[in-house]
């Protein structure tokens, strides 16, 4: 290893300690809709109340996005297995993503009976971040639950999933 590759190692740890929830957002547009495992979310704004979520360059789902200019962001409680287990298999364009779901379709994409809460976003603007893309959103509806805690994760590094 390099001193860089040190570095780059020594960055990648300090910032796997970064602490995010786990949801799954959700697409759809023109038929087709689709979820994935987003651990990258944050919220950006108070004053509108907006969010962001970025997902790695080349995921079908960004497409959805860009053509709808929404997602819905599913919050997953501690006890998601379930939910990990179904959407960390990943869904090729065209898939069902939710067969066997309790799910309920709205305009800005597909809400999940399992999510602790929901947030509808419009998305205001999408920024590419090196190998992802950041889309910033207006939550524009959303619905929780307080009395469930969300799922919370930490990597060992930053330098991969």
């Amino acid at each position: 290893m390099t001193e860089n590759d040190d570095r780059t190692a020594d960055i990648g740890t300090a910032m796997g300690r970064i602490p995010s929830g786990v949801s799954i957002l959700t697409a759809a547009a023109e038929g087709d809709s689709t979820g994935m495992i987003a651990s990258w979310v944050q919220q950006a704004s108070m004053e509108p109340l907006m969010l962001t979520v970025a997902v790695k360059t080349g995921r079908h789902i960004n497409d959805l996005i860009a053509r709808s200019n929404h997602f819905v962001l599913n919050i997953a409680g501690q006890d998601a297995s379930n939910m990990f287990k179904h959407f960390g298999k990943g869904f090729e364009p065209g898939a069902d993503a939710f067969i066997g779901l309790n799910i309920d379709r709205t305009d800005a994409g597909v809400r999940l009976g399992d999510a602790i809460a929901t947030i509808d976003c419009r998305v205001v603007q999408s920024v590419t971040a090196g190998d992802h893309v950041v889309h910033i959103a207006e939550a524009i509806g959303g619905s929780g639950d307080t009395t469930s805690a969300p799922f919370v994760h930490i990597r060992k590094t930053a330098l991969g999933y």
